[in-house]
């Protein structure tokens, strides 16, 4: 009887131990996620076509949280109560930034930094204009894509090269649309003048966004990790072959 007893025991002190350690893995697992998330990658998704054609709507990409230092939202939530930024590195113009809504401190945006601090920025007849100086652009081809409502769309591309010689694509669908006409912004201390690639479909810092303050960036955009046409998600593995877009994967964001 005694050696039954315990047994019994034996068998379930070991129990306890192993749920014990199993517990203490999901623990350390979560933590150093958490640190990951905190301070080196976060990854997001696109949800929106403000950002075509250097991002399309299914994309996921991871974004670096080191590039310009930390602020309470380098944290999950926002969960830690302090303002400005630490060890600040200053974004260069050009970057694809993810950063909180200014309205609110809460609704993930991205956008590329077309102004810094001091700069000046206006809209004329669909041509952006930089401390005065007219950006210039060249005419790629027309870009055709189905936006979220299943629409077709086809804008006209454009590389567009910015102050300090960055190249990238704007799509344009006319010279006089709703934000073709600004303005003269100039960009606060502190802050930043955010714009979408998709020039006459992006709600950014032209109108309802507004300058963005550096305590509300989140990190530089730096490489897609997945992407897929709409017609499966990301744990919808059976339906990958069909819906991914190989070509996309691992591609830098410039």
């Amino acid at each position: 009887m005694t050696q039954t007893g315990s047994l019994v025991i034996s068998t379930s002190a070991k129990k306890q131990e192993g749920f014990g350690e199993t517990v203490k893995t999901v623990l350390y697992t979560l933590l150093v996620a958490l640190v990951i998330r905190t301070f080196l990658f976060e990854p997001f998704n696109i949800p929106s076509g403000s950002m075509i054609p250097t991002l399309l709507v299914g994309d996921y990409l991871f974004v670096s949280k080191y590039s310009y230092g930390y602020s309470k939202h380098s944290v999950p939530f926002s969960l830690v109560p302090f303002s400005g930024r630490i060890a600040m590195t200053t974004p260069e113009r050009g970057d694809v930034i993810v950063f909180k809504l200014p309205s609110d401190n809460k609704t993930d945006y991205i956008k590329r930094l077309i102004g810094l601090p001091g700069d000046t920025i206006r809209m004329q007849d669909g041509r952006l204009f930089i401390n005065g100086t007219l950006i210039e652009r060249e005419k790629v081809d027309e870009f055709v894509y189905r936006d979220t409502e299943g629409s077709v769309r086809r804008p006209v591309r454009y590389v567009e090269t910015l102050p300090g010689g960055l190249k990238h694509y704007i799509l344009e669908e006319g010279d006089n649309r709703r934000l073709d006409n600004t303005r003269e912004f100039l960009v606060p201390e502190g802050h930043f003048f955010m714009m979408g690639d998709n020039r006459d479909n992006s709600i950014d810092s032209r109108a309802d966004v507004g300058f963005v303050p550096a305590e509300n960036l989140v990190g530089r955009a730096e490489f897609l990790f997945f992407s897929t046409d709409g017609t499966a998600s990301i744990w919808e593995i059976w339906k990958w072959s069909f819906a991914i877009r190989f070509d996309r994967l691992f591609d830098g964001i410039h």
